[in-house]
């Protein structure tokens, strides 16, 4: 989702700011839409802030877009190679997020990232634009979902809207798995997350 020359400060700073200019929105009423401190953003927006998974999920939430739409730079070749160590990390309280692609096809956005949550950590979000999908690869997730918690093993999957609130958890070690956000183009608000 990065080019490797480009840093995830640069590509939010641009990005946060196309976003919130095309909605004619000032930094004290996104500061007020995302919770997120008129000085953090202005920071962002400089691309002199250190953003956290919290932070995007936060900008993704209230400006109703994907969260591509504020860290992505596309890929342009025919055959998309994302290499680990190449790869910027953002982090957040539990959770550590690598970008590996964004997929437009029928009227659908999709991104895919590798997700680790850190042992005996939990990872909060208030929610966010799209409906979310994660496939456990290793380790014992917990995921709560609205009030509702669910243990998650190696080959689960869980799928639900991501406006609800939701937390993931690692109480064992460290849970290896891949996360995949789908939006409909045009963010339109998705009604029914896929059983």
């Amino acid at each position: 989702m990065k080019s490797p020359s480009s840093s995830i400060r640069d590509v939010l700073a641009a990005n946060l700011k196309r976003e919130r200019t095309r909605r004619g929105l000032s930094l004290s009423k996104l500061s007020q839409l995302s919770r997120i401190g008129k000085a953090t953003l202005s920071q962002l927006e400089s691309a002199t802030g250190n953003p956290t998974i919290e932070t995007v999920f936060s900008l993704s939430r209230a400006l109703d877009v994907p969260i591509s739409d504020l860290m992505d730079t596309r890929y342009s070749d025919a055959v998309t190679v994302v290499r680990a160590e190449e790869t910027e990390v953002l982090s957040g309280a539990g959770v550590d997020l690598r970008a590996l692609d964004r997929i437009e096809a029928g009227g659908v956005i999709m991104e895919v990232y590798d997700q680790q949550v850190r042992a005996g950590c939990e990872q909060h979000s208030l929610g966010h634009a799209g409906t979310e999908h994660t496939v456990v690869q290793s380790g014992m997730l917990l995921a709560e979902v609205d009030g509702r918690r669910v243990e998650l093993g190696p080959g689960d999957y869980i799928a639900f809207d991501g406006r609800l609130p939701h937390t993931y958890a690692a109480p064992e070690g460290a849970v290896r798995s891949v996360l995949v956000l789908h939006y409909r183009s045009g963010h339109e608000k998705l009604k029914d997350p896929p059983h």
